[in-house]
């Protein structure tokens, strides 16, 4: 089995065309989002339906979570707007999916035990970066795989218990390389291949701004920080 292993959509359906294209063009059997498929961008509803119908395994990110709580606590500014925005205008189809989402996977890949969350195993709104990953995460998940999202910044660590992984972001990036990430996991020789996919950023920029949120969500699709 190949995994495509993302993150951080952020109703960026731009992004998510373009690397769902290039997962078929890989050949990957299944796709897994560590969540925040809504927030930020101007498309939750078709992101929500894309990957629906690629009955991808998702959890919940804490932009989920705030949708449908509508709390931004926690939160700022300009993502609070956004969140306020989504609230308006998510689907009855697309709440309904998003209010099914867990806050973690667990999943058997060809033998490890693996867990999925969006932040950390503490919480959805936890940074995890590559320095701050390490055996206490794999012990607290009991597993030798973790996945995890909310920096939308990649990497793979691995560690003598197991290794730690962030796809990095598909629709906001801010590692400084504006291109949608994700991860392409061959569980047979336990390989993981970042993969950084060119998209139409101008294009899901100028959509943000003509949905009337605020112009810097927009802009700062282009420098990818």
């Amino acid at each position: 089995m190949r995994y495509a292993i993302m993150s951080d959509v952020h109703s960026n359906v731009h992004a998510l065309t373009a690397v769902l294209g290039d997962v078929d063009e890989q050949g990957a059997d299944v796709v897994l989002c560590a969540g925040d498929l809504v927030g930020y961008g101007a498309y939750p509803n078709e992101c929500i339906e894309l990957l629906r119908e690629r009955r991808a395994i998702c959890i919940a990110g804490n932009h989920e979570r705030a949708v449908i709580a509508l709390d931004v606590s926690g939160m700022n500014p300009l993502a609070a707007s956004a969140i306020y925005w989504t609230a308006k205008r998510i689907s009855d189809a697309g709440m309904g999916y998003i209010r099914k989402l867990k806050p973690r996977a667990t999943l058997n890949l060809a033998g490890v035990p693996a867990a999925m969350f969006h932040g950390s195993v503490r919480k959805d709104n936890e940074y995890v970066y590559e320095e701050d990953a390490g055996p206490e995460l794999l012990a607290l998940a009991k597993a030798q795989m973790v996945i995890s999202g909310h920096t939308h910044v990649p990497y793979v660590k691995r560690v003598p218990e197991g290794v730690l992984v962030n796809p990095g972001s598909v629709g906001q990036p801010r590692d400084g390389d504006r291109r949608a990430s994700y991860l392409l996991y061959d569980e047979r020789q336990m390989h993981f291949q970042l993969r950084r996919v060119e998209y139409p950023v101008q294009e899901a920029a100028k959509a943000i701004t003509a949905a009337g949120l605020p112009d810097f969500l927009g802009a700062r699709l282009s420098s990818g920080i």
